[in-house]
């Protein structure tokens, strides 16, 4: 029974396969037939397998839709040094999910599309007919409910963690208002929505400001400390809007993890970890203080030699969501962003009199 299972898993996939270079054929075909052929589906696409992405400004908010997804940006993290936060621990980001895509027209289009390419088989062709056209289950697409519910398919997690092929669930409807099938529970909601959100945030590069700059001394205490208007939370809305439902991820940052590049140095504060205060993080260097310790910063206790220290600065930003239906913020693992950059080290030099 076991190997009856997984043989029809197989077949189940090869299919799949079939159907997705398939349906890339057609929408080749599509797109490179203009706008009227090329209609726009649920997901802000062409009716293939995965709707291309679609943006745009609308209100002041920086907006892109891809697979039914509309992602608001305009809160984000910007300019040329932003990246992707990594999250901590054991976080998994979701494999892939399922959400409205078609509506019956588009649907239909989409699949006699498929069928007319002739490259998925007559036995798969035979098949698909009986469930989608013929009343096993369907019948003409569901042409009789249009505006009453979506075709629903499965899109992969383009970044392709492990298990982005699973939902393998072929299109299956949902009426409005309905919950989706108990075998469908990767099911797009506000939590999914939400760890989408976070793949979408970009904070700032983590370049630190030091004194001195760039070249420092042996023994000679380094300030180092972050602008504070620059470091500041960030978040990113990610809806359906076909379902009324999204959810904000925000990012915020609390702290600054100094490594100095080799162990034979010292940290500010001893741990090398830079709390986030109202001014930033860290305290920028004024003249006056050249006899006090930095709040931030580092102590190198030898000379680079010809050539210079890899000081790393993260910093690490508290996540958390809110979203539809759901009661206060809700947390995420920390994530972190972080770079490097040199530092010259010298020996102070000794001047004979």
């Amino acid at each position: 029974m076991k190997h009856g299972k997984r043989r029809t898993h197989r077949t189940h996939r090869t299919h799949r396969t079939a159907w997705l270079a398939a349906t890339a054929a057609v929408s080749c075909v599509l797109l490179t037939a203009g706008p009227a052929a090329a209609e726009k589906g649920v997901g802000g696409g062409t009716p293939a397998a995965t709707p291309e992405v679609s943006g745009g400004q609308e209100g002041g908010s920086l907006l892109a839709s891809a697979g039914g997804i509309v992602y608001d940006r305009s809160k984000n993290g910007s300019g040329p040094r932003t990246g992707a936060i990594a999250p901590t621990g054991t976080y998994k980001p979701p494999p892939c999910w399922y959400g409205p895509t078609y509506t019956p027209a588009e649907f239909k289009k989409e699949r006699e599309a498929v069928w007319s390419v002739d490259s998925t088989g007559y036995e798969w062709d035979a098949k698909q007919r009986k469930k989608y056209v013929e009343g096993e289950p369907y019948k003409d697409f569901n042409m009789d409910k249009a505006g009453k519910g979506y075709w629903w398919t499965s899109f992969p997690n383009k970044s392709y963690p492990p298990g982005w092929d699973s939902c393998d669930k072929e299109t299956f409807w949902v009426d409005k208002g309905d919950p989706p099938p108990a075998d469908a529970p990767e099911a797009i909601d506000p939590e999914i929505l939400a760890k989408l959100a976070l793949a979408e945030i970009r904070v700032p590069g983590t370049k630190v400001s030091l004194a001195p700059e760039a070249t420092t001394k042996v023994n000679l205490p380094t300030w180092a400390w972050l602008d504070g208007a620059e470091f500041k939370p960030v978040s990113v809305t990610a809806s359906v809007p076909v379902l009324d439902i999204e959810a904000t991820t925000t990012a915020e940052p609390v702290s600054l993890r100094i490594d100095p590049g080799t162990p034979d140095a010292e940290t500010y504060p001893a741990s090398g970890v830079c709390d986030l205060t109202k001014q930033g993080i860290g305290e920028p260097y004024a003249k006056g203080k050249s006899k006090e310790t930095p709040p931030c910063g580092v102590k190198y206790l030898r000379s680079s030699g010809k050539g210079s220290f890899p000081l790393k600065a993260t910093v690490t930003w508290k996540i958390h969501w809110v979203g539809t239906g759901v009661n206060g913020e809700q947390a995420l693992p920390d994530g972190e962003f972080g770079a490097d950059q040199d530092v010259v080290v010298e020996e102070i030099q000794a001047i004979n009199r």
